[in-house]
Formats: C-alpha cells, structure tokens, sequence
C-alpha cells in the first residue's frame, strides 16, 4: 500500500486541512476579501461625494461674490440715474458732500463722479486718483454701459482715493508651509470690488476694498455653509487670496486670529493661477488637510489677479470613516468569533471517523488483521462507510487464513517434484551445453535488467533530495537555477539510460509509440554529449545536414545511436583524422527515407570483419569493448522502422549508413 496509508498521521493532517479549508474558507478568506472591495469602494464614493460636495459650494461661492459685485453696481447705477443725482450735477460745490453721504448710506469705500475729460470729484478728503478713463469699467460707464468687475489697485491708487485704505490693504506675509518662496514681506495692492454707472455728463465710480473686509466673507462664508450644514463641530472656510495671499478669509491661524498674509501652497498656485483650472481636492491649508475648492478670479482686464476658495476640515470626515469602518471589522471579528467554533465542531464530526478508518487500514498493513473501525452510533454515510470498510477487512482475513493452507499444501507439493524435477536437469545438461549462448545472452540480459532497477533506487533517492533542496532555497535556488537544469538533466539521462537497459533485455516490454523528430535538430543537440571524446582525440567534425523532414523515433534512442557510431569511428582513428556527417532525403523507395551517414577517415575494415560487425558480442577492440554498441544500434532502429548498413574499404575508412522513413502526417 502506499506510502500515505501507511502513515496515519499524515493522512490524519490532509483530511483535517481539506474539511478546514471547505470549511473556513468562505469566511477568512472569501469574506474578507468581499468586506475589504466594499470598505474601498464605499470609501472612494465617499472622496467623490465630499468632491462633488465643495465643488457645489464653490459654485455657490462664485454665485454669491457674483452677486455682491453686481449689487453694488446696481446701487450705483441707481444713484446715477436718480433726480436726487441730476438736481445735484447743477451744484457743483456742493457734490463733494452729497457723493461723501451717499457712499456712507451704500457701505462703500469710494465713490466719485468722473467726466469724459477726466474732471474728478471725489467723496471725503481723499487725494485724487489718475487718468480713471484707463480702467475697462470706468471706459465702459463712460460710453453708457454700467459694469462691475474685481480689480488690483497698486499702493498708489489706493492712497488717492484714501489715505485709510492704503493702510488697511497692507498686509504683512507670514511663512506658510509648502508655498512657493518669495522675497517679500508685504502685500501693499488691494483687491477692490470696482463698479461704474453712467451719470449726467459723466459717470459714477466706486467699489469697496476686500483686503481685511471679514465682513464681506464672513457673508459668503454663512451663506455657503449654515449652521449643521457639516459633520460634528466642522466649521466651513471662505478665502479671497490677491495673486496667492490670502486677503479676506476665516481660515484660523491659530484660536482667534485669522489667516490674513499667509499664502497657498504651490501646487494649488501652479494649477490655478498658472494654468487658469479649478482645483477640487484635498490640500493642505494653512496647517491643516480640507476638502478644498480653488477657482481663478479675473479682472477687467481679463487677467488672473486671485482666488476665490472654500472648503472644510478633512479630519472629522476621516474620523467618521474610520469608526465606520472600526465597526465593520469589529462586527466581522464577531461573526467569526461565533461562527468559526461552530464550523469546527461539525468539521471534527467529520474528519474523527476518518481518522479512525485510517488507523483501522494502517494496523491491517502493519499485520494486525483483526483490526476494525467499529464506528457506531451514527446513521450517516461516513457509518456506512466505515461498517462497508469492516465487511471488507474481514473478507481479507478470511483469504488470508485460505491462503495459508494454500500455501503449506504447496510446499509439500514443491517438496514431492523437486525430486523429479532433479531428474529432469541432468537429461537437460546437454541441451543447455549447444544453448550456451542464448544463456549467455539471456544472463546478461537479467545482469541488465537487475543493474537497471538497483540504479533506480539511488536515483530517486537522489531526484527527492534534489526537490526537498530547491524546495527549501526558496527563492534562493533561483542563483543556482542552471546548476540544477543541468542536474535534472543528467538525472533524466540516466533515467533514460536504465530505461534502454530495460527495453535491450525486454524489448517486447518497452515498446512505445515514437513522436516525430527532426533528424538534423537531434544530431546539433548530440555534438555536446561527445565534444569531449572528439577534442581529446584530436578528431575534426563536418555536417552537412540537409535531411528535411521528421522520422517516427525517440529522440533520445537516435541520439544512443548516433553517440554509437562517432565512438565508433572516434576509436577507428587513434591518430586522429576526420569524421563527416551527412543527411539527405532519399525519394527513391516506396517511402521516402531520411538517410544518416557517418563516415571517418580511419583504417577501415576487411569484408570478413563488416559482415560480422552487428553480431552481439563480436568486437576488434579485446578487452576494451563488449560488442553490444552497434548490435544495440541494430535493434533501435529496426524497432523504428528502419536500418543500419557499413561499407568499409581497408585502409580507406568507413562509412555507416542509418535510413529512416519519414514519419506520415495524418490530416486533421
């Protein structure tokens, strides 16, 4: 019996394994697998609704700054249009005042009222600004159409519209972590809401500043993110940045003061003001990780001139995602806390009788024939198995017990014709003297096949620690993967060996379909297993393979045959010399051939000798050769179908001729 039968424990092990495995597998393995895709896809869902989320906040955002912009236009336009306005246009020095009184009463910063020909007259006491006329919106107002945009007015604008707004502009730069470095230390520009409206005999100009305006943003800020609006205590952001400085924003430095002068980070500049895209992705603000929404902001001129931003805390969204997923791993650990012992305990209901099945078979192997499984109590197919495997062994021990009286009856029996059969060798003793040598053969034929299978045994031996080896480099047996080919290879050879051993003694045993070989392709792959004898001979080689087609034989017995015939001719040339190598096609026959020459340049043999060449045991080499190597070539190759043929002049070499009929292609 096997070897697996032999060993219980083994057994034991695989049938535990398996039933666990059929078990366990849908829940540690299949489960598992199932709750990790849904955890990452619920996850990636939720990146791509907090995504969509700011993003929508961020149309909201522009929406609203949108509208603010056009407010105040249209608080403007409507001022220009006024009787109040017209009625004062005829009272020039009193225009100062009125313009002063109405910028109060519309929350702006400025207001004046400026003529084609750039008369200005301001409100308060500010300074004067230049040429208005060079500004899109006032150029625009001045032909009679009122518009509104978000403009950047240097230090020296905002001083001659006010002193007080050059002040509140300027900003001091803090250090940001990951912005793009910088040389400066201020921001001195303001970013200023800028409207016109046409007037009587001119126009109406003014606009609000946005630096430090947290009034302004706060409005978008509560506006975009209401009270519970986000998760936990989550507050929303809001942030107006002049080129990449955060002017107007609720973004906290720290608890109380804002994060006004601090600047975003490059990635988010590069990608929004240098490319002109919106930026809807996480980014590290300030000093924290949100959910963030960039968008470019554009001035009359048309030029990127700042952003507009909002966003939320990532952290809370993150917090909640993990105790979510905390809870799924938890409920799964449960599940299998409850449900893993309960598939354990059917699971050893199973594999219990088997065990003691297993170990019933071994005893028997082990001689003990009385031994059963004596499973009861249970009404299952592993009972009748078990009940069908007792039924079995005692009709093994009831042969067993036959067999022994058989056995003793035959002894007596062989007792009583030895005698005779004594008799009879003595009458066979001249027979077997004219039969000398097909004993001979036969002997040596049983020699063979007895070397074949002792070989055998060391071989395995040698093939299972080959595996046990590579099996236990691991990955490390890859360094030495052409040392091992090479010993799988000569094991496989002298496998192969033995295996031609055998079929010499029992031909009739061993004979096998052949595959398709090319007869060229096998002599190329023959050259390396006799470079050796050539080299240390000194025996040059020519080929001229030209034999196109395949032939019904091993390979490995046509290369036996060709390593016959170069050893051949290498031993019929002690001095060296040549051997040359040829196949061709031969058509001529009533199937084609694929014809194999051998020939040498050695010292030939007479008529005598080539007739008796192929005979067993017939050799001109003594003591140095058995007189097998061509009869054994003989042999293959009848086997094959084919035939093997010398003609040899003394003193001019000798040429061994191998034809072969090309294997027949069924169609398919």
């Amino acid at each position: 019996m096997s070897e697996r039968i032999r060993n219980p424990v083994s057994l034991r092990n695989t049938v535990r394994a398996r039933l666990l495995v059929i078990a366990l597998l849908p829940i540690l393995i299949l489960l598992p697998l199932l709750l990790v895709t849904a955890v990452k896809s619920w996850s990636d869902r939720m990146n791509e609704v907090l995504t969509a989320k700011v993003s929508g906040e961020l149309t909201v955002a522009r929406q609203h700054l949108d509208g603010l912009v056009q407010d105040r236009s249209a608080a403007i336009e409507a001022l220009g249009r006024s009787a109040l306005f017209r009625d004062q246009s005829r009272a020039p020095s009193t225009m100062g005042g009125f313009l002063e009184a109405e910028r109060l009463k519309m929350g702006l910063d400025f207001l004046y009222y400026v003529t084609p020909r750039a008369y200005v007259v301001m409100a308060g006491q500010g300074g004067g600004v230049a040429d208005p006329r060079n500004w899109p919106v006032v150029n625009s107002a001045l032909n009679g159409r009122s518009q509104a945009a978000i403009d950047v007015f240097t230090q020296a604008d905002l001083a001659g519209l006010s002193p007080d707004l050059a002040a509140r502009a300027r900003l001091e730069l803090l250090p940001t972590q990951g912005a793009v470095p910088t040389d400066r230390a201020l921001e001195t520009r303001g970013m200023v809401v800028h409207a016109a409206a046409p007037a009587p005999g001119g126009a109406l100009v003014g606009g609000v500043l946005l630096n430090r305006n947290l009034g302004f943003i706060d409005e978008i800020n509560d506006l975009v993110y209401p009270e519970g609006s986000l998760t936990g205590a989550n507050d929303g952001t809001a942030t107006l940045f002049l080129d990449d400085v955060r002017v107007s924003t609720n973004v906290r430095l720290f608890e109380g003061q804002r994060a006004l002068g601090t600047r975003v980070s490059a990635e988010v500049r590069d990608r929004v003001l240098q490319k002109g895209a919106t930026w809807t992705a996480r980014a590290f603000v300030v000093n924290d990780w949100y959910i963030s929404a960039y968008e470019p902001i554009r001035d009359s001129f048309g030029r990127r001139i700042g952003m507009l931003y909002v966003g939320f805390l990532e952290a809370p969204f993150r917090q909640a995602e993990q105790r979510t997923q905390m809870v799924i791993w938890f409920s799964f650990l449960a599940v299998i806390a409850v449900t893993v012992p309960v598939l354990l305990f059917f699971a050893r209901s199973i594999f219990r009788p088997l065990e003691r099945m297993n170990l019933a078979i071994a005893r028997v192997e082990g001689g003990d024939l009385s031994a059963r499984s004596e499973i009861s109590g249970r009404d299952d197919e592993i009972a009748r198995l078990a009940a069908h495997l007792d039924t079995l062994l005692d009709q093994i021990q009831e042969r067993d017990r036959r067999l022994r009286n058989w056995a003793e009856e035959l002894e007596t029996r062989v007792t009583e014709r030895t005698a005779d059969l004594q008799e009879a060798n003595e009458q066979l003793e001249i027979t077997t003297r004219q039969l000398i040598l097909s004993e001979k053969l036969a002997a040596l034929g049983e020699i063979t096949a007895g070397v074949a299978h002792e070989i055998n045994n060391p071989l395995a031996v040698i093939q299972g620690n080959l595996d046990v080896i590579q099996d236990h480099m691991g990955e490390a047996a890859l360094e030495y993967r052409i040392e091992f080919k090479l010993i799988q290879e000569q094991i496989q050879a002298i496998s192969i060996l033995v295996t031609k051993l055998l079929s010499f003694s029992r031909p009739e045993e061993f004979d096998l379909p052949e595959q398709g070989i090319n007869p060229d392709n096998v002599v190329r792959a023959t050259l390396p297993l006799v470079q050796h004898i050539l080299t240390k001979s000194g025996v040059a080689l020519h080929l001229e393979l030209d034999g196109a087609g395949d032939v019904s034989m091993n390979e490995t017995e046509l290369q036996q045959v060709i390593v016959n015939l170069i050893t051949n001719a290498v031993q019929a040339m002690p001095a060296g010399g040549d051997i040359h190598i040829r196949t061709r096609l031969d058509d001529g026959w009533a199937r084609p051939m694929i014809v194999l020459e051998v020939r040498d340049t050695g010292a030939g043999m007479t008529p005598e000798v080539s007739a008796r060449i192929f005979d067993p045991f017939y050799s001109t080499k003594g003591a140095k050769g058995t007189g097998l190597g061509l009869s054994i070539t003989r042999d293959i190759l009848r086997r094959a179908g084919g035939s093997v043929s010398v003609n040899s002049v003394p003193g001019q070499g000798a040429t061994f001729t191998v034809r072969l009929p090309i294997k027949e292609h069924l169609p398919y």
